[in-house]
């Protein structure tokens, strides 16, 4: 299966570049996924691998790599006495750090700054951001670079407007890619600042020098490791892209010698004042032992010069190399229950910026290899220090950590967040009071349900659209899969607080009511399309407008469907060709950037799609939207649906009216397609509008009977107690069937349907049902079929023990689990064919369509194999 997906992600790469290449050319040179030299992470001559005169165009040459991180010197026209005279210094961004942005991959930039730290050029040599490819022109992100030039390292800069009484200066960030600028941002000052303190242009970070509590005391290893004055780091080789092994590629331990009850109790204290005394005013002695791995931690840096290449110290922005002068032996430890080592040594951080009392990380350095392509990228594992608080006097002392970037977006957009979360909240509170606003509306007077939803239409179209830019894709679902497969990031979510909160909020209404609540009144780009349908009706188009006819109709609104499992699956092969693929949605172009900045096929698009709608109720909605399809899928299994009545599946009034045509002959309502306009709810309770109604009550004014007011049934109350409502019932209705259920009640529903189910005995029914897809109906039926799927559930659940034990690659997983999905639903349709209706604590079911069961599998082991891929994670077993 893994094959033939690649053979359909590399078709659809070749359709793409035929399609593409001639109107969205990319300009030579382009920095997405551009190829980076191997050894660019480690190489000395930098300079020699990538343009460092393109962000120094002054300089005529450049030192090797040095400092820690590294740097490297630009030079201009030798002086007076032949010297080359210093310019200024160019860092790699990912030497310092490898924050993600949007993508989840860093963005790999250049920078050039002065002796005085001013930048003065900026070059993006790497990124993964397919929308700075097709959605936004890289000149965006160049000229949101030059912005930096001429300014300082030592200023406060951040994304937005200037605030002059903070002393924070403001860029301008790039409209639909502000998760990016944010993040580059902030890789602009880290960057930049790391070399600026190493040079002296920042002054170099001043803590205050450990006072040490308990330097009397004596501990054993075990006491050490379980205070934490003992840390563990471990390395394991499929983190480095080696075979999977029960050895770890290295396994160190490490320790403060500085404190003199550490140091006492682990080298003894003949060999600790040794120490000591050989130590300056301002050094700090750091222990490190091999207990396991074959690596050195050593490496070979003091054959080549006397650094120590496999070792850093990190405390805050300031890291810390060590030379031969740095290194003394460690001969043994003294502490009762130390472990053997294989390797050992002591290093001395000797700077005034380092101090004892505060956190900080051993860093060990190495290189990951790629299995399937054999690249070799620079890779850095941490292990965090910090003396125990008792070891201190007056305890830990208070750091100010720096605010994530996520934190700072949602602050400095605090109150736009607000009525952002207003809006959502009164939008779903009207919604929830439906009943209340359909009773007070007639097929005549919409306006009580109308003055809302027309509302919500206009604030989605002019403000959560095209200001916030918080229009939801179906990119960010694949996005969340991905993420949830291989690896969560809040932070990744949490970088654009409008749409995490839009799908915080679409979760929510999807599983209480539906999609319909989101595509239907909060959509931007749906309530724009239905605006020009309704306009256009106003202006005299009226005549023109036409509705799909119902065969059509039902054929092509699995269109959406196939496209979203179409990029679902090419997501799998290449995540940024399906982002690209996901162009089909036109959001990006109509909110995010815009029509004037698009080339014009895109604009085309957008246009052709819009027009269409002054013709046809909103065409992309109900035929192409993979977003809508997603959002269809588990609305299968709402909690609450829009109401009918016993005479809907006689009565055609609301099936004409409907505009998304999800109402069938049998007058039930497909959830899945429904945009809850509500003008089926209007009809329900309204006499003169809906045709059983307006029959019951001519009959009662015939006969000189009461008006009663409508129940909740949909008919009007009953006159005498003992009269039921079904006496106002066509007599045609109860022979066909019952609209009022998306499909007929099950015949044949599972054990935990019984009354007598409950407690732990349902609990344990309900679960085994999820998991156990076979029934005595199935076997019955369909022998064959459910052998094959015996065979199929061991080979799945085999697949999921060779995974553990680390000879399966991720995809390989994906593709034998869907797989297995797919036949899955085979055998429940075979014999357990039910869903359940309704809020999942009740006991409702019904039978089965081929779509419900579809959605309720595909769900549900989405759930299932995520579960399990966090479960693996978390115990070590699979690395993604």
């Amino acid at each position: 299966m893994m094959r033939s997906l690649k053979v359909v992600a590399s078709v659809l790469i070749v359709l793409v570049q035929l399609l593409l290449t001639p109107a969205f050319a990319a300009p030579t040179g382009q920095a997405y996924e551009a190829a980076l030299p191997a050894e660019l992470a480690t190489a000395p001559d930098m300079c020699a691998l990538i343009p460092c005169k393109d962000v120094f165009p002054g300089a005529q040459s450049f030192s090797p790599r040095k400092g820690q991180p590294p740097y490297v010197e630009a030079y201009g026209a030798p002086d007076a006495s032949g010297k080359p005279r210093l310019l200024g210094y160019v860092v790699l961004s990912t030497d310092v750090t490898d924050m993600p942005a949007y993508s989840g991959k860093p963005v790999v930039t250049l920078i050039g700054m002065d002796t005085e730290g001013r930048y003065v050029g900026v070059k993006v040599i790497k990124h993964s951001e397919p929308i700075l490819l097709l959605g936004i022109p890289e000149s965006a992100l160049i000229e949101f670079n030059n912005q930096y030039l001429g300014k300082s390292v030592k200023d406060k800069i951040e994304v937005g407007p200037s605030r002059p009484d903070e002393e924070i200066l403001g860029v301008d960030a790039v409209s639909g890619a502000t998760v990016t600028v944010v993040v580059q941002n902030q890789v602009m000052q880290l960057a930049g600042s790391a070399v600026a303190r190493q040079v002296g242009v920042i002054e170099p970070t001043v803590r205050e020098p450990a006072r040490y509590a308990g330097a009397e005391l004596r501990y054993d290893w075990a006491q050490l490791v379980q205070m934490g004055a003992v840390q563990r780091l471990v390395v394991k080789p499929e983190q480095v892209g080696l075979a999977r092994s029960s050895e770890p590629f290295i396994e160190l331990w490490f320790a403060d010698l500085n404190h003199p009850a550490v140091g006492r109790s682990l080298m003894g204290k003949n060999s600790f004042d040794g120490l000591r005394a050989r130590l300056g005013p301002d050094d700090s002695a750091i222990m490190v032992i091999r207990t396991a791995g074959n690596e050195s931690f050593k490496g070979s840096g003091f054959v080549r010069g006397g650094i120590y290449d496999r070792v850093q110290v990190k405390q805050g922005n300031d890291s810390f190399t060590f030379r031969d002068t740095d290194y003394y032996n460690l001969y043994g430890l003294e502490a009762a229950g130390a472990p053997r080592f294989t390797e050992s040594g002591i290093f001395v951080v000797r700077s005034k910026s380092f101090s004892p009392a505060y956190p900080w990380k051993l860093t060990f350095l190495g290189n990951r290899v790629d299995a399937a392509t054999g690249h070799r990228s620079f890779a850095a594992f941490d292990g965090n220090y910090w003396l125990p608080d008792t070891l201190l006097e007056g305890g830990r002392p208070k750091i100010q950590q720096a605010e994530a970037t996520w934190v700072r977006i949602w602050k400095s957009r605090a109150w736009e967040l607000v009525a952002f979360t207003a809006l959502l909240l009164m939008v779903g509170i009207a919604y929830s009071f439906r009943e209340f606003l359909t009773r007070r509306s007639s097929f005549r007077n919409k306006w009580p349900v109308n003055i809302f939803k027309y509302t919500a239409w206009a604030v989605s179209i002019t403000w959560v659209g095209s200001v916030l830019l918080a229009q939801p894709s179906i990119t960010q679902v694949l996005t969340w899969f991905h993420s949830i497969l291989f690896q969560w990031q809040w932070s990744l979510f949490l970088s654009d607080p409008f749409i995490f909160l839009f799908w915080v909020f679409i979760i929510i209404t999807v599983f209480l009511f539906g999609r319909g609540l989101f595509c239907g009144w909060m959509c931007p780009f749906g309530s724009l399309s239905e605006l020009i349908y309704k306009v256009a009706g106003k202006i005299g188009l009226a005549r023109f407008q036409v509705s799909m006819p119902r065969v059509w109709h039902d054929r092509l609104k699995w269109g959406k469907y196939l496209i979203f499992f179409a990029l679902l699956a090419v997501s799998m092969i290449d995540m940024g060709l399906a982002e690209k693929l996901a162009e089909v949605e036109p959001f990006k172009t109509t909110f995010l950037v815009g029509i004037q900045n698009r080339p014009w096929p895109y604009a085309a698009y957008v246009v052709a799609l819009l027009g269409l709608a002054v013709f046809i109720e909103r065409p992309f909605c109900k035929y192409l939207c993979p977003l809508g399809a997603a959002l269809a899928m588990p609305s299968t299994f709402r909690w609450w649906g829009l109401k009918r009545k016993l005479d809907c599946n006689v009565c055609k009034a609301c099936q004409r009216t409907c505009g998304s045509l999800a109402i069938g002959d049998d007058g039930r309502i497909d959830h899945r397609e429904c945009l809850h306009c509500l003008d089926c709810m209007i009809l329900y309770t309204d006499p003169k509008g809906c045709p059983p109604l307006g029959r019951e009550r001519k009959r009662r004014a015939r006969d000189g009977l009461m008006i009663t007011p409508i129940g909740k049934h949909g008919y009007y109350i009953p006159i005498m107690p003992a009269t039921s409502y079904m006496s106002q019932v066509d007599p045609r209705s109860p022979a066909l069937p019952d609209p009022r259920m998306a499909s007929a009640p099950s015949l044949n529903p599972p054990p935990q349907a019984h009354p007598r189910a409950r407690g732990l005995r349902w609990l344990f029914l309900e679960l085994l049902d999820h998991v156990w897809p076979w029934s005595r109906e199935g076997w019955t039926s369909s022998r064959s079929l459910q052998m094959i799927g015996v065979s199929l559930a061991i080979a799945a659940t085999l697949v999921w023990i060779i995974a553990a034990t680390g000879r399966l690659s991720p995809p390989t997983i994906i593709a034998w689990w869907f797989g297995w999905s797919l036949f899955e639903v085979l055998i429940r349709m075979s014999g357990n064919r039910y869903v359940k209706d309704g809020p999942w604590w009740q006991r409702n079911f019904r039978v089965a369509s081929w779509m419900d069961m579809l959605s309720y599998v595909g769900f549900k082991n989405l759930m299932i194999g995520a579960i399990l891929f966090l479960v693996l994670k978390a115990l070590g077993m699979l690395t993604v």
